[in-house]
Order: structure tokens, then C-alpha cells, then sequence
């Protein structure tokens, strides 16, 4: 797997704003990427020192459309903690 197909995009909602003030940024995640990866990718493109990464498998919700129930895809998240003075630029004034 290519590392820039690993990260999918940045997760950006209130709760990570809180986050980015305590160094650690979040991304959607490939399926196969293992935490290797994703500090390889983060650290090549956004040019950041990784201290640390967390997984998560956030899993489908049933949702209703009319009588029948549809399953959403779910998703793997990554947060990443960096070194302390560096920045991920993607998320200021977001």
C-alpha cells in the first residue's frame, strides 16, 4: 500500500478542535494501514515528528429508509499525537 493512499482525510469536528490544542490530530484511515504506516505518512507529508498513534475501528450504524434497515460503512480512525512545537497546518482556523 502506498503511504499516501493510507491516510483517507483529516477528521475535523469539535471534539478534535479540542485535540489539536494538545498536539494530536485525527485522520480517517485505510482498512489495511497498521500504525508503521500511518506514522510514515503522516511524517512524509505533513514533514511532523510522531511520537504516537492510536487506532480505532468505528463500526456501522443501521439506519432506516422507510421499512427496511440499511447498514452504514463504518471506519478506522487514527489519532496522532506529534512532538511538541510541531503543528499540522491543515487544521488552523478550521
Amino acid at each position: 500500500m502506498n503511504l499516501y493512499e493510507v491516510l483517507r482525510r483529516p477528521l475535523i469536528s469539535e471534539k478534535n478542535s479540542v485535540h489539536a490544542m494538545q498536539n494530536k490530530y485525527a485522520f480517517e484511515i485505510a482498512k489495511g494501514a497498521n500504525k508503521r504506516m500511518v506514522k510514515l505518512a503522516v511524517e512524509q507529508a505533513f514533514n511532523v515528528t510522531v511520537e504516537d498513534v492510536n487506532m480505532l475501528h468505528i463500526p456501522g450504524k443501521q439506519k432506516r429508509m422507510g421499512r427496511n434497515l440499511v447498514q452504514t460503512a463504518g471506519l478506522r480512525k487514527a489519532v496522532i499525537t506529534l512532538k511538541e512545537g510541531d503543528k499540522i497546518t491543515l487544521f488552523e482556523g478550521v
